[in-house]
């Protein structure tokens, strides 16, 4: 068994109070889950008004594809509208 966590750190410049930003995250959350089939959760900075870190979680057999689907998630994330991507990190357990 393979567990791969992502962390992404986003940055969501329009926002003006903390709703603006959650209605940002929520729906990327969603998108996320829906595309990819991974766990999905904002793990921190919540209180922040324009940060946002999210963290994925995918489980499987194959490291290279779970690997690719990560990818496919921070490339999907770097082409939001709405979310600037600022960084992302891949642990493997």
């Amino acid at each position: 068994m393979v567990v791969g966590t992502l962390e992404i750190r986003i940055l969501i410049r329009q926002a003006r109070s903390l709703k603006d930003k959650r209605r940002v995250v929520l729906s990327l959350k969603d998108r996320i889950r829906d595309e990819f089939l991974v766990s999905c959760a904002e793990v921190d900075r919540q209180d922040s008004v324009k940060e946002g870190v999210l963290g994925v979680a995918i489980v499987g057999s194959d490291h290279h594809v779970l690997e690719s689907v990560l990818q496919k998630v921070v490339d999907f994330v770097e082409r939001d509208r709405e979310a600037e991507l600022v960084s992302s990190s891949v642990e493997w357990r």
